[in-house]
């Protein structure tokens, strides 16, 4: 569940050029992603998530496990005693209802098992990592647009939040102030400027 690593405060403070960016997953999650064994035996990355990443996940595990699934096991258990199983809609609809909750009980519980929390506010703020937030002009309209880099786990790209592992964070990680980005979008090659980062 969620490990937290020994000494996530202190990260080294090693420069990255633009190649040794690409090979960059997140330097400040850099321990949060050491290796682990899966329970098949084979290797897994860690994933780094936020705090309050970390406590949402925990959250709505709990509501999934204590209230949506007793509750939809007492619809099963309604829907039943309302005769024949094999014309019975309300049934069915519940047994599929099941079926959702326990795949995503599964993936809560995988993620929760394969995530390690990195506190945003421990990272290096001179350049582009886990927990950054960045500042960022378009080159062609000037507008500004403002993110916090987060993982796959916690990102919202609604609540201004994008993932280290999407096009706009894959560019952005490793650059600093005064950087230029390029990245192709669903709209096609966009080109941006890091303002800031903090």
């Amino acid at each position: 569940m969620c490990r937290v690593p020994r000494g996530a405060s202190h990260f080294n403070n090693k420069r990255f050029g633009a190649g040794e960016a690409r090979k960059l997953v997140i330097e400040a999650a850099a321990q949060a992603a050491r290796m682990s064994i899966s329970p098949g035996g084979g290797v897994m990355d860690r994933i780094p998530i936020s705090p309050d990443g970390c406590k949402k996940l925990r959250e709505e595990l709990d509501h999934v496990t204590k209230v949506l699934i007793p509750q939809n096991i007492k619809d099963i258990e309604t829907a039943r005693g309302h005769g024949d199983l094999s014309e019975n809609a309300e049934y069915h609809a519940a047994q599929e209802t099941n079926a959702l909750l326990r795949a995503r009980l599964k993936e809560l519980k995988n993620k929760l098992a394969t995530c390690e929390v990195v506190d945003p506010e421990s990272t290096p703020k001179d350049r582009v990592v886990f927990g950054a937030r960045v500042i960022l002009e378009d080159i062609q309209s000037g507008e500004e647009k403002n993110y916090l880099v987060l993982g796959p786990y916690d990102a919202d790209a609604g609540n201004g939040s994008i993932s280290y592992t999407s096009p706009l964070g894959r560019a952005l990680l490793g650059k600093e102030e005064g950087d230029l980005v390029e990245f192709r979008s669903p709209g096609g090659i966009q080109k941006l400027e890091v303002i800031s980062v903090r």
